[in-house]
């Protein structure tokens, strides 16, 4: 189940300034018992769910937010890679830095981490697609509605390769 609590809280209490377009915003989280899978661990899935907790309150903070229900679009998440490096257990406490990196003709692109004390745990990277009623809203349009500069900046060479692989993927799968 979707943590429609936790959601509220987030929403609620990341109000309190904007950010700037490339700005990290900060949360923090505990890992509750019903996010444990049978080894006791923060569950992969929920990794996924909780990192929500983090980009949509980045989306409200730097405006993207107003802009999709102002136009009556969507977003959507088009892909991810994550990389799991330590264990969060039972009620650990962590804190999640979320930040836009860039934009391509298509995609945005949003880099997630959750840190322990200095240590960090995970990293997601998230390709994120703004919605409209003929399909995918050129990235640059909503940029420019917030006021910035459509041109995209230089991705990370890291965010570049992935992009790549990516692209190599068969679809549909062959399995």
């Amino acid at each position: 189940m979707y943590p429609l609590l936790r959601f509220l809280k987030e929403s609620v209490t990341n109000h309190r300034r904007p950010l700037g377009l490339f700005e990290t915003h900060v949360s923090h989280h505990l890992c509750w018992p019903w996010d444990l899978d049978p080894w006791m661990e923060l569950n992969n899935g929920r990794t996924l769910t909780l990192y929500d907790l983090g980009r949509i309150p980045l989306c409200t903070r730097i405006g993207l937010t107003k802009v999709v229900f102002g136009n009556r679009w969507g977003m959507t998440v088009a892909g991810s890679t994550v990389r799991y490096r330590r264990r969060i257990r039972a009620f650990q406490r962590f804190e999640m830095h979320s930040r836009l990196l860039g934009w391509d003709g298509r995609f945005l692109y949003i880099e997630q981490a959750i840190w322990d004390g200095g240590e960090a745990l995970n990293h997601l990277l998230v390709r994120m697609a703004v919605t409209g009623p003929q399909g995918i809203v050129p990235p640059a349009e909503a940029v420019a509605l917030l006021g910035q500069d459509p041109q995209p900046p230089e991705l990370p060479a890291w965010v570049r390769a992935w992009i790549a692989a990516d692209a190599e993927r068969p679809w549909p799968p062959q399995v």
